[in-house]
């Protein structure tokens, strides 16, 4: 649980951008998204978790949703990125996790969808796992979180609010020299007569100048170079991939806003994917011609805006969040402390 003195920035008054949030500013306010963690603090060391997301309740590798990958700096490791490319769709949960997590997450969704019923005649599925490295406050060698923990991350996954900060796969990152985590942010908007809901979620862990709402941010944290991100954008138009991959591309300007380094050593990766009930891949629909609505290029430019919005809002919200943390640096074989962001209305 949080600590009662932690509070997002819009309840300070600090607002991102002009469009409005949806009712939990999550990106369970796309219907039918859910989200679960699995949140590891352990003993002096253990600082890690895992973060799933569904697009739907149902049989995903049997309703597959359209999809988009777009990467800015790809010093990451993220499964199952090629066949999204390629294929231009998602038939798993999504699981977020530390760098050297990524095999037992693949097993973790795999096993789990294998067992889905409907699914026994599966030989072959794209599992899809996206990693930050928290070693800066975990023992990331350690071999957690295991794939049962990584499977009750999925089995917990529901809608309603998302918590935020150091939780799941957020427990131990660290993002601006600051303690960072998992933060998630939405927007709801009319587009062509119709209004619709986008929402992020972020896993961050990178480094940067920090500016909030475009203001630079005085801290005393030494400012971090290097590190990563995951983006996680779901939205309920009824946009195909190649709309979803531009869409997903727009959240690195949020990033951008927000003071990122973009450096050399950073994992910078968006994945964004459509819920609109045509456009599920049903078995039907993948077996024969059909039709599908979708939005046009033209009307594209406010979901643009939209995901820049939510994306530098998630990150903020991720940081103010957190909770100040001590743990175990890996890679120096000591002890660490990160501090907490503190926020006021004049922030």
């Amino acid at each position: 649980m949080q600590k009662p003195d932690r509070i997002r920035p819009r309840a300070l008054g600090i607002a991102f951008g002009r469009h409005e949030p949806g009712p939990l500013n999550a990106i369970t306010d796309v219907d039918g998204v859910l989200v679960g963690h699995a949140t590891l603090i352990e003993g002096e060391r253990t600082r890690t978790g895992a973060t799933a997301i569904l697009p739907h309740g149902d049989n995903l590798f049997q309703n597959k949703v359209p999809a988009g990958l777009k990467v800015l700096n790809g010093y990451g490791k993220f499964a199952g990125s090629t066949q999204v490319a390629e294929l231009g769709e998602i038939e798993t949960p999504i699981l977020l996790t530390n760098t050297l997590a990524v095999g037992r997450a693949i097993e973790a969704i795999n096993g789990w969808t294998l067992e889905q019923p409907g699914n026994e005649r599966v030989t072959s599925l794209n599992a899809v796992v996206g990693e930050t490295n928290d070693s800066r406050l975990n023992d990331i060698r350690a071999l957690r979180p295991s794939v049962s923990e990584m499977v009750c991350a999925i089995k917990i996954a529901r809608a309603g609010a998302v918590e935020e900060g150091a939780v799941g796969a957020g427990t131990g990152t660290v993002a601006f020299g600051l303690k960072g985590g998992i933060g998630t942010a939405s927007r709801r908007l009319a587009v062509a007569g119709e209004t619709y809901t986008l929402g992020v979620l972020v896993q961050a862990n990178f480094g940067g100048s920090l500016r909030i709402d475009g203001r630079a941010h005085d801290n005393s944290a030494v400012a971090d170079k290097d590190g990563s991100i995951v983006m996680v954008l779901a939205t309920d138009a009824p946009l195909q991939s190649r709309n979803l991959t531009r869409l997903a591309e727009r959240c690195f300007g949020g990033l951008a806003r927000t003071g990122a380094a973009l450096s050399n050593g950073s994992g910078d990766y968006a994945l964004a994917f459509s819920t609109h009930p045509a456009l599920r891949r049903t078995p039907a629909r993948r077996s024969e011609v059909c039709e599908t609505p979708e939005l046009p290029n033209e009307k594209m430019s406010p979901l643009f805006e939209a995901a820049i919005e939510a994306s530098e809002e998630a990150i903020i919200n991720a940081l103010a969040m957190a909770v100040p943390m001590e743990g175990y640096d890996t890679a120096k074989a000591r002890p660490s402390f990160y501090d907490a962001l503190r926020l006021s209305a004049d922030s």
